[in-house]
C-alpha cells in the first residue's frame, strides 16, 4: 500500500482519495462526542459554553449549514463531484469558493462548533481543532494534490489568492 509521499502526480490526477475523508471524520468526531458527553462530560467546558446564549450556537450551526449548501450548489452548477474521493472536472473559484477554498469543510466545522455551543457539550468544542487537522490531513493536502494535477497554473493561480480555510 502506497502512502501519500509515493503516489505518482497521475494518481492524484485520477483522483484525492480511495475514501471520503471529510463527511467519515465529521460524522465520527460528532458520534464519538454524543457517546464521551453522555458517558463522561466535561462539566467545566459545558458550563463555560453555557456563558454563550443557545441561540449564538444555533446560528453559527445555521451558518455552517448555508454554506454547505452554497458550496455544494456551486459544485453542481459547475458540474463536478461534490464527493471528496471523486475526480473534479471544474475549478470552481466562484461564489463562495472566491472566500474560501474548502467552504463545506468550513461549513461542517462551523456546525460543530455551533452545536458545541447549542448543545453545552464540551467534547464537541475539543474535537473541532481535531477534526480540522484530521481533515486537513487526510483530505484538504490530497484534494490540493489533486487540484494541481488536474488544473496547474489555475489552480496554483487560485491558491495563491484564496485562503485555504478563512
Amino acid at each position: 500500500m502506497q502512502d501519500n509521499s509515493e503516489r505518482s502526480d497521475d494518481e492524484f490526477a485520477e483522483r484525492p482519495n480511495r475514501l471520503p475523508w471529510p463527511p467519515i471524520i465529521y460524522s465520527a468526531a460528532f458520534a464519538l462526542c454524543w457517546l464521551l458527553q453522555g458517558m463522561a462530560p466535561l462539566a467545566a467546558l459545558d458550563e463555560a459554553l453555557a456563558m454563550a446564549p443557545k441561540a449564538a450556537g444555533l446560528i453559527i450551526a445555521a451558518t455552517g449549514f448555508t454554506l454547505d449548501l452554497a458550496a455544494m450548489s456551486a459544485l453542481v452548477r459547475h458540474r463536478t463531484a461534490i464527493l471528496p474521493n471523486m475526480a473534479s472536472s471544474a475549478l470552481v473559484s466562484s461564489g463562495v469558493y472566491a472566500y474560501t477554498r474548502n467552504p463545506i469543510y468550513l461549513g461542517n466545522t462551523l456546525l460543530l462548533i455551533g452545536f458545541a455551543i447549542a448543545l453545552r457539550w464540551g467534547w464537541l468544542a475539543i474535537a473541532a481543532p481535531i477534526t480540522v487537522l484530521a481533515v486537513t490531513m487526510l483530505a484538504i493536502q490530497r484534494e490540493e494534490k489533486h487540484l494541481a494535477a488536474r488544473f496547474g497554473d489555475a489552480w496554483r493561480a487560485y491558491a495563491a489568492r484564496v485562503r485555504r480555510w478563512i
